[in-house]
Order: C-alpha cells, then structure tokens, then sequence
C-alpha cells in the first residue's frame, strides 16, 4: 500500500514527495491562510507564529494534514519557541525567530541552525518573505499572510532529499 507522500514514477519505482506549506505572522486573519491551503494542497502546515491560535484553527479545519507550529512574540510562550525536526531526510530548523532578533540580522538565527545541523531554516516575525541559499542551508521567511502589505507564503518541495523552495503570493482579489 501507498503511503500518502508516495508515487509510483513512470519506471515503476516508488518516489517519495513532500510539499510543505509554509506561514507567518496571520495575526488573526484565516481566509488568505485557507486560500494558500487549498490553492498549494500540501502534506503538512508549518506555521511560525503569530498567532498560535490561527495555527490551532488550522488544525481543526484541516484535520487531516499534519502540523508544525512554534510561538511568535503575540503568542507569550503558548506552544514551543523552536522545532528541530527531519522530514524526508532533510533537517529542519523552525523558529518564529523574535526571540534570535532577526529584525537585525540574521546570523544569530543562521548560527542556531547551523548548531542544530538543519538544511533548512524557517523563519517569520520582520513579515518580509525572502529566500536564499547560504553557504549550505537554505533560508526561507514566507513574509505574512495577514494582509498587511504583500500576502505571501512559502511552499518547499522535499524530493529524496533535495530541496525546492519558492516565495508566492496571493492578490488581494483571490
């Protein structure tokens, strides 16, 4: 039997894929966040903070993708700071990242990453999304989907290992 990040490629070996949905800093606002799910479809939410609750709501509504999410500044310590964690291969530094002071620079966060042996680190809290690989670790704040300027997001793609990061956004008008 299949397992659901499993297809069978046109050689008739098993390939596994992931697509991971990335969002920050909702404060309060649900309906871009639902848009990005069902326009991405994605096999696990990770949500870096601000508001824990939005990720809770998420959860509810979504039942049947798994979920990350990690405390922003507006949360006051609800849920973890910070997730280390593997999925298909690839380590995974998860952090809101108030607490590392990203507004001013981001090596505190990349040195924190790079101690926890991550591939990847995911980021919120400047709500300006970027994505940049650096010296070995892929680094990926998906700005803010609450509508307070641009709506974006982030999606990574996990193939045996590789990894394929991209920024989007959604209009106003979706």
């Amino acid at each position: 039997m299949q397992d659901r990040y499993s297809t069978i490629c046109a050689c008739g070996r098993k390939v596994n894929r992931m697509k991971l949905l990335i969002l920050s800093d909702s404060h309060r606002k649900m309906d871009y966040m639902y848009q990005a799910v069902e326009r991405e479809k994605p096999d696990r939410i990770i949500h870096l903070g601000d508001h824990e609750r939005d990720a809770m709501r998420l959860a509810e509504r979504y039942p049947g993708i798994p979920l990350w999410s990690v405390s922003g500044n507006c949360d006051h310590g609800a849920g973890p700071e910070r997730i280390v964690d593997v999925l298909e291969g690839v380590r995974f530094f998860v952090t809101h990242g108030h607490t590392l002071r990203v507004k001013y620079g981001l090596l505190r966060a990349e040195l924190a990453a790079r101690e926890a042996e991550a591939n990847v680190l995911l980021f919120g809290h400047t709500h300006r999304a970027m994505c940049d690989w650096h010296n070995g670790l892929w680094i990926l704040n998906p700005g803010t989907c609450s509508g307070m300027g641009p709506i974006t997001y982030g999606v990574i793609e996990l193939d045996r290992g590789s990894v394929r990061p991209a920024i989007c956004e959604l209009s106003y008008e979706d």
